[in-house]
C-alpha cells in the first residue's frame, strides 16, 4: 500500500506541471507564450504586474482554432483556468502596447492538469479503488500547487507594496526637511526686516 501511495504522488507530480517566469514587456510591444494540450486538459495562468507604470497589462488567452478564450484590459494581476476545448496549442499574450514609454515586469505562471483518471479507465490497467486514490491525490497535488503560487503571488505584492511605503515615507520625511528650511528661512528673514527696520527708525 505505501508503494502505491508513493506512486500516485509521484504520477500527480507528473501530472500536474507548473512554470512560473518573469518577463519586461517594452512599451508598444506584446510577449506571447505557447501550450499544447489535449481535450479536456485543466489550464491555469495567474499573473501580477511587479513593477511599471501603473501596474497594468492587457492579457489574452486564445485557442488553437482563434477563438478568444480569455481577454482583459490593463489589469494588474488575476487568475484565470479552463478547460481546453479542443487539441492544439494554447497562446497567452501579454500587450504594453497602450504604454507610451513605460516597460512593464510581469511575473506570470502556467498551470497544466491532466484528467488522468479518464485516461487510466480508458486503459482499464488500475482498479476502481486505485482510481479513486489517484484522482484524490491529483486533486491534493493541484490545490498545493494553487497555494503555492498564492503565496508567491502574496510576496510580490507585499514586497510592492512595501516599497511604495518606504517611497511615501522618504518623500514625507523629505518634505518635511523642506517645511522646516522654509520655515526657518522666514523667521531669519522676518528677523532680519525687523532689525533693519528700527535701525531706520533709529537714525532718523
Amino acid at each position: 500500500m505505501k508503494s502505491v501511495l508513493v506512486l500516485l504522488v509521484f504520477l500527480s507530480v507528473l501530472v500536474s506541471k507548473s512554470s512560473q517566469f518573469f518577463v519586461t514587456i517594452d512599451a508598444h510591444s506584446e510577449e506571447c507564450f505557447f501550450d499544447r494540450a489535449v481535450a479536456g486538459t485543466k489550464l491555469g495562468l495567474m499573473f501580477e504586474v511587479v513593477e511599471g507604470g501603473f501596474l497594468d497589462i492587457d492579457v489574452k488567452i486564445t485557442g488553437p482554432d482563434g477563438k478568444t478564450i480569455y481577454q482583459g484590459d490593463r489589469e494588474s494581476n488575476g487568475k484565470y483556468t479552463f478547460a481546453t476545448h479542443t487539441d492544439g496549442i494554447y497562446k497567452y499574450c501579454f500587450s504594453n502596447k497602450m504604454s507610451t514609454m513605460t516597460p512593464k515586469i510581469v511575473m506570470f505562471s502556467m498551470d497544466i492538469a491532466e484528467n488522468t483518471v479518464n485516461n487510466a479507465h480508458q486503459a482499464g490497467n488500475m482498479t476502481a479503488d486505485h482510481n479513486k486514490l489517484e484522482e484524490m491525490v491529483t486533486e491534493l497535488s493541484n490545490a498545493l500547487t494553487g497555494v503555492k503560487h498564492e503565496q508567491e503571488y502574496m510576496e510580490v505584492r507585499e514586497r510592492i507594496h512595501r516599497a511604495i511605503n518606504e517611497n511615501t515615507n522618504s518623500r514625507v520625511v523629505l518634505w518635511s526637511f523642506f517645511e522646516a528650511a522654509v520655515l526657518l528661512s522666514m523667521t531669519i528673514g522676518q528677523v532680519y526686516y525687523l532689525k533693519r527696520f528700527f535701525e531706520i527708525r533709529r537714525v532718523v
